[in-house]
């Protein structure tokens, strides 16, 4: 798509936000807002017993917790798989035998260029937490049939969370 005019109007340790010039259908010209995000991984942990090793995480955005995965941000020429191994280590305390790839996808296309690398993390075993000074992380194992009910409440309602349960469903032999 052509672009007349880009600039970053913010810039942050998180992200930037880029204000673009675009035709707009019928000639003129329009202003969008873009959020540039270097990407992040959701990572899935399955215990041998078939649980998932989740997490209730504080969200400030949201102003209130929410029952996720383990995600975090890729680091500038990070590889994904290295930080799905990083973010599980310190937000759940577990390391991971096997990491797979479930995936890519868009976090919210709208405004925002973030990618998302799904991954499943299986032959787990325990190792001290690395939480961040900002994190507020509570690690919760649960059943995949509580964890269903708990979608199908709405007690499940991070969408990165959902998207990747949703893939592995999809994919799983």
């Amino acid at each position: 798509m052509p672009h007349e005019e880009r600039d970053i109007v913010l810039r942050s340790h998180v992200f930037d936000v880029e204000r673009m010039t675009i035709p707009l259908q019928g000639g003129a010209m329009g202003e969008r807002h873009v959020v540039r995000h270097p990407g992040a991984v959701c990572v899935m942990a399955l215990r041998g017993d078939g649980s998932l090793v989740t997490i209730r995480n504080l969200r400030v955005a949201v102003n209130g917790w929410l029952h996720e995965f383990c995600a975090g941000k890729l680091e500038r020429g990070e590889d994904p798989e290295d930080a799905a191994r990083r973010e599980l280590e310190e937000e759940t305390g577990h390391t991971a035998g096997c990491i797979t790839s479930l995936g890519t996808f868009y976090t919210s296309p709208g405004f925002t260029d973030e990618r998302m690398h799904a991954f499943l993390a299986t032959d787990l075993t325990p190792c001290p937490t690395r939480l961040e000074a900002d994190e507020r992380i509570e690690v919760q194992v649960v059943d995949q049939a509580r964890f269903e009910r708990m979608i199908a409440a709405g007690e499940v309602c991070d969408g990165k969370t959902l998207a990747t349960y949703l893939r592995w469903k999809v994919l799983r032999p």
